[in-house]
């Protein structure tokens, strides 16, 4: 499938379904991938697929290439609605992601005071000392929660090494309002594995879990571009909105991108 590799260390600006006009920064080389998870759906293609013998970025680098984009595009008059930490992989992985934070918050305040900054992370390094403190410096703060389900995270969201989803709970709460989680939703196959995550014996814990995490937001998406399983399949509007009712029931703000 046509899945691709972010440019690297910025990449875009791209226009976002949920976040706007958002200039990504890619801690990971764009040669491959280095990440945590390996997603059936993850748009830079499976693990496998997209190795590389390059580490991450470092902080300086990342810094002087975010710092050269957006003073171009403040020339051209159409800065960001977002910095988004994102990329070949994820991102809080990077050793001197925290630092990159840090300088990324002084580069937006002096070039781009209107812009937001984002992490896109599923959340594995969000109980690190320093990955937690640099978190806390983002305006959004997106973590992954695809299900609660230990099972079908292995299915869908593979992650690579060990994965407990009790404490993966507990870190999100532990930022006490500051987090949005963010749930992919969708159905298909993969093998002989049947995938469907919006069925109730899915959506009822995973709502358990948000109520106990009480996040800021709650963003709800689907399949939108190509993936590396080939037989994954959108969940449709009707379902979505179903779900999304049932989060904002909970007092809980909910975005639905289709």
């Amino acid at each position: 499938m046509a899945t691709f590799l972010n440019d690297s260390p910025v990449f875009g600006p791209v226009r976002s379904r949920r976040l706007g006009l958002s200039l990504g920064v890619n801690m990971m080389p764009a040669s491959g991938k280095i990440c945590s998870f390996d997603c059936l759906y993850c748009e830079n293609g499976f693990n496998s697929e997209r190795r590389c013998d390059g580490r991450h970025n470092s902080a300086s680098a990342v810094l002087l290439a975010l710092e050269a984009k957006l003073r171009e595009m403040s020339a051209q008059g159409e800065l960001p609605d977002v910095i988004t930490f994102a990329g070949n992989g994820e991102p809080t992985g990077a050793p001197e992601f925290p630092e990159a934070i840090a300088g990324a918050v002084k580069l937006r305040n002096e070039l781009a005071p209107m812009a937001k900054i984002a992490v896109l992370s599923n959340g594995t390094f969000a109980d690190r000392p320093a990955v937690h403190d640099a978190l806390m410096l983002v305006d959004d703060n997106i973590l992954k929660l695809d299900t609660v389900d230990p099972a079908y995270i292995e299915l869908l969201d593979r992650p690579v090494g060990s994965y407990d989803i009790e404490h993966q709970i507990e870190t999100f709460a532990s930022f006490n309002g500051h987090v949005i989680v963010q749930t992919m939703f969708l159905a298909g196959e993969y093998g002989d594995k049947k995938l469907d995550n919006t069925g109730d014996e899915y959506v009822t814990p995973w709502l358990t879990a948000l109520d106990r995490i009480r996040p800021q937001e709650a963003t709800i998406y689907t399949v939108a571009r190509e993936t590396p399983a080939p037989d994954l399949r959108k969940a449709t509007p009707d379902v979505l909105d179903a779900i999304a009712r049932r989060v904002e029931a909970l007092g809980i703000p909910c975005q639905v991108s289709y």
